[in-house]
């Protein structure tokens, strides 16, 4: 175990505050990630207020994690010390079940670890989040960040990047595709980067149009 340094909501709808904790003692394919940047979801501040029913307290929130790898396992492969890291919404899944062996872990049958309210797969350990200095992951569950990345723009991608990414992937937004982005918050931002990025023309419309009009189903 090692001594780890956060802010927690101690109960629902609590300010977060300095809280000292235990993280889990790195095993043979775990990466130890010292954490530079952690974005802020606007599912943090439900979960902290216990807006959707369930949480855990105490509750070290994060779950878009940007860091620096500073010690990996004896048998990891994936990644190095000094290496940058990012960490998104799960740390761990079942690995057996036929999404975790069909690469869709976050469809894991008997229930994937989040970052953070959530139990390890023992079922006993809570996970804590990326509003602490550092955290321990199976490599399997970390993904590498570019050098010409700024650490601090990484960070939103872990969540607020791929909720936008898979779906404009899915529906195929590229070149000759028109993508409307309905909302200019943190991920509507995201997506009209993402969509422009991918060479689709994007429109980003007014909400109080969208509320006004009266759209057939």
């Amino acid at each position: 175990m090692s001594e780890a340094r956060g802010y927690a909501a101690l109960r629902p709808k609590a300010r977060l505050e300095p809280f000292g904790f235990q993280r889990r003692a790195p095993r043979d394919y775990d990466v130890v990630i010292d954490i530079q940047y952690c974005g802020i979801c606007h599912s943090d501040i439900h979960q902290a207020r216990e807006e959707w029913g369930g949480a855990i307290f105490p509750m070290v929130p994060g779950h878009e994690i940007a860091g620096i790898v500073s010690r990996v396992g004896a048998k990891v492969t994936k990644f190095k010390v000094g290496d940058r890291a990012g960490v998104g919404c799960f740390v761990d899944s079942c690995r057996k079940c036929a999404p975790c062996r069909a690469g869709e872990e976050q469809y894991c049958t008997t229930g994937a670890s989040m970052t953070y309210n959530g139990m390890e797969q023992d079922g006993e350990t809570p996970t804590f989040g990326g509003y602490s200095d550092h955290i321990v992951v199976d490599e399997n569950y970390v993904l590498r960040i570019p050098e010409n990345l700024p650490m601090d723009a990484a960070a939103p991608l872990m969540c607020a990047g791929i909720t936008l990414y898979s779906p404009l992937i899915h529906w195929k937004a590229g070149a000759g595709k028109k993508v409307a982005i309905a909302g200019l918050g943190g991920l509507g931002h995201m997506g009209v980067k993402i969509a422009h990025a991918l060479g689709a023309e994007v429109t980003a419309p007014s909400l109080t149009v969208i509320q006004k009009r009266s759209w057939p189903l």
